[in-house]
């Protein structure tokens, strides 16, 4: 079924002026699901839905899907709502045709019986999952290759700078792919559904977290790359990074938690547990939230400490890892929900999507401080962002939007002499480049003369595997958009193949794009020329199921993007 975004908008209005026949019908007590409906449901929404709407489903990128809820507008004005008062019939359209903001429709994704189900779900009081201690985490450590049996020097001949860790999604793996030879070199099981890999400092381990809370440790020095060590975190994560800071090099590392809301304190070379620490807490409106979840977390350049990223607080955490013993944090006011984002070119400041408040904070690790707080577009969504020099406005750094038609450009500060002149443009959106909604990551790279940018959340077919370039020299010229499912040449499949997740290769020459289908399909990584915008090399394999997210050793290593 193709879908435009007028189309998307059109049915949101239709919804609006039916508002009072969907009334009638809408539930006055929550469906009634069977034991095994309920576990199959959870299992679905644990898959497809809490990363977005919380564990609690009091919402964050997405929208709040408890059955009841009520807001208080500074002006005193209150608002009722819930999934209840929306119905069974309206939420089945709403899941199956997907939304405007930015959610895909699940139409192809699930079947009709399953749309049905979880809309019946959506309308029950969520169940509060159990705590995760301690002690459950120290529970669950394994060591598969101890220190000391582990080799001193790289036992293969790979080019590890150009080795790409693949997250294959929906079979809870990830491949190890040779970025010279574009050849699958290890496929290792992790947690499901991995959200990202990033690298120790030395390069050397690859740190992969799982949706399910498993983060595994694998050895690329290893004649054949492998988990040397695993621990589970939590039951629904998403972010982990290494300590950087020098005297410091791989250490530590620090993994943070969906649920329960907290992050976990680790050996570097190990994973085994040394702290935990709960992130639940006041809002920066000072309210109190249950389910504040850790979002990004990255490692200062400037100091031994890490930014962690509270979702739904809003509230940004320098956390000191000099003495993990004593832990020092510095709390940093900014805005809802926290997402994703990066460090800007200097790598002095980390920019961080707001993406309920329509902000990108921006904070300073040399200072402690926030940096500032910008005002852009609908639900930025940056990835980690793309830094490039822009001829008029010098540097700056860029973010997409899931809600909106544009890539948003920032000026950035500068110590360098050549850059003073752009000094009144800073912390600034110094330009707007129309783009389409649904976008989830842009990418760039220092000896490159593009950017690019997916739109895998967007409701029509084409565009959604689709990719767009741009000559950042000269961003007035029209726009390149090529059709990658096409260009891969794979079998038609009802299900949309997303093209998602630009990633260049070290050198700069060679842009990679996952092609993610349903899990039955064909997938493939399809591989362009950065300088021609050619394609080079389309990668298959059975055993390459729905790969997402890509990470380049080199460029995450030293955080190029």
């Amino acid at each position: 079924m193709k879908k435009t975004v007028v189309g998307m908008l059109a049915l949101s209005a239709m919804a609006v002026a039916m508002g009072s026949a969907f009334a009638q019908e809408t539930a006055k007590t929550a469906p009634t699901l069977t034991a095994a409906e309920k576990d199959q449901a959870k299992k679905i929404y644990f898959e497809r839905c809490a990363g977005c709407h919380g564990v609690l489903r009091k919402g964050a990128t997405g929208k709040n899907l408890e059955p009841h809820w009520t807001k208080k507008a500074k002006d005193g004005t209150v608002t009722e709502g819930g999934t209840l008062k929306l119905g069974q019939q309206r939420l089945e359209k709403i899941i199956g045709y997907g939304t405007d903001g930015g959610m895909v429709n699940f139409d192809d994704i699930l079947t009709k019986e399953e749309l049905s189900l979880m809309a019946k779900y959506i309308q029950n009081t969520p169940d509060v999952p159990p705590e995760y201690s301690f002690k459950d985490t120290l529970d669950s450590w394994k060591v598969i290759v101890p220190v000391d049996q582990r080799p001193t020097k790289q036992m293969n001949k790979y080019n590890l700078k150009n080795m790409f860790s693949v997250t294959l999604r929906d079979t809870g793996e990830v491949a190890l792919i040779d970025g010279d030879t574009k050849e699958i070199r290890s496929i290792v099981k992790t947690g499901y559904a991995v959200h990202i890999s990033r690298l120790s400092a030395s390069g050397r381990y690859v740190y992969v977290i799982g949706r399910d809370g498993r983060l595994s440790l694998i050895d690329l020095w290893m004649e054949k790359p492998g988990v040397v060590a695993e621990v589970k975190i939590g039951f629904d994560a998403r972010s982990v990074d290494t300590s950087k800071f020098k005297g410091f090099e791989d250490k530590y590392a620090v993994a943070g938690s969906y649920w329960p809301p907290q992050y976990v304190i680790m050996d570097g070379d190990t994973l085994k547990p040394r702290k935990v620490v709960s992130t639940r807490g006041m809002t920066v409106d000072g309210e109190y939230h249950p389910e504040p979840r850790v979002a990004s977390i990255v490692a200062s350049f400037t100091k031994p400490e890490w930014v962690i990223n509270i979702k739904e607080t809003g509230q940004i955490l320098l956390v000191d890892y000099s003495d993990i013993e004593n832990l020092k944090t510095t709390t940093i006011g900014s805005a809802k929900f926290l997402h994703d984002g990066g460090w800007d070119a200097s790598k002095r400041y980390f920019l961080v999507a707001a993406n309920a408040s329509n902000k990108i904070a921006a904070v300073d690790t040399k200072t402690g401080k926030l940096a500032a707080l910008v005002d852009v577009a609908k639900i930025p969504h940056p990835g980690r962002g793309a830094n490039f020099t822009h001829p008029k406005f010098g540097p700056v750094w860029t973010t997409g939007h899931l809600g909106a038609d544009v890539l948003t450009l920032i000026s950035t500060p500068s110590d360098e002499k050549k850059n003073a002149k752009f000094k009144e443009f800073n912390w600034k959106v110094v330009q707007e480049v129309k783009h389409v909604p649904g976008n989830l990551f842009v990418k760039t790279h220092p000896k490159s003369k593009h950017l690019w940018a997916d739109s895998p959340q967007n409701p029509e077919r084409e565009l959604a595997e689709s990719v767009s370039i741009w000559n950042v020299s000269d961003l007035s010229k029209p726009v390149k958009v090529i059709n990658v499912a096409k260009d891969a040449g794979l079998p038609e499949t009802k299900a949309t193949r997303r093209a998602v997740h630009p990633e260049y290769s070290a050198d700069g020459t060679e842009v990679w794009i996952s092609l993610w289908g349903g899990k039955t399909d064909q997938s493939a990584i399809v591989v362009y020329d950065d300088a021609t915008l050619t394609l080079k090399k389309v990668i298959t394999d059975p055993k390459m199921i729905t790969p997402t997210g890509k990470f380049n050793v080199y460029n995450t290593q030293h955080d190029i993007y």
